[in-house]
């Protein structure tokens, strides 16, 4: 992965090596949804870096999703993003406040917990 002014982009190494695990591997299994997420540095929309959280492969990249549609796209800033990761901000909150925007299945949007990321060590 290119390297990014983001901290997120930390989490979403750690979330790469993180289904790799069996852990891991079992939430990819249970949730088998395909999300994308356009993190911004300061507003949303702008200079965003784009990754694809693959629960049907357990996998993460950088980059739009070529596979079609995902099922759910998520668009944050940085901060706001690694505060729903770590659980200090609940999702459905961040998404009525405006810090997050959803494109695509709501059912899938809802299935997008603090509980797929690693909890996190040291970011």
């Amino acid at each position: 992965m290119a390297s990014s002014d983001l901290k997120s982009a930390a989490l979403m190494d750690q979330m790469k090596a993180h289904f790799s695990t069996d852990a891991g591997k079992a939430i990819a299994e249970k949730i088998g949804l395909v999300y994308q997420i356009n993190i911004a540095p300061k507003k949303i929309g702008f200079n965003e870096e784009i990754y694809v959280v693959d629960l049907k492969k357990a996998e993460v990249t950088k980059g739009p999703y070529e596979g079609g549609k995902p099922d759910a796209t998520f668009s944050f800033t940085d901060a706001d993003f690694l505060k729903i990761a770590t659980g200090k901000m609940n999702p459905q909150f961040a998404f009525m406040r405006g810090a997050m925007k959803v494109k695509g299945s709501l059912s899938a949007a809802q299935k997008f917990t603090p509980d797929i990321f690693p909890k996190p060590s040291k970011l």
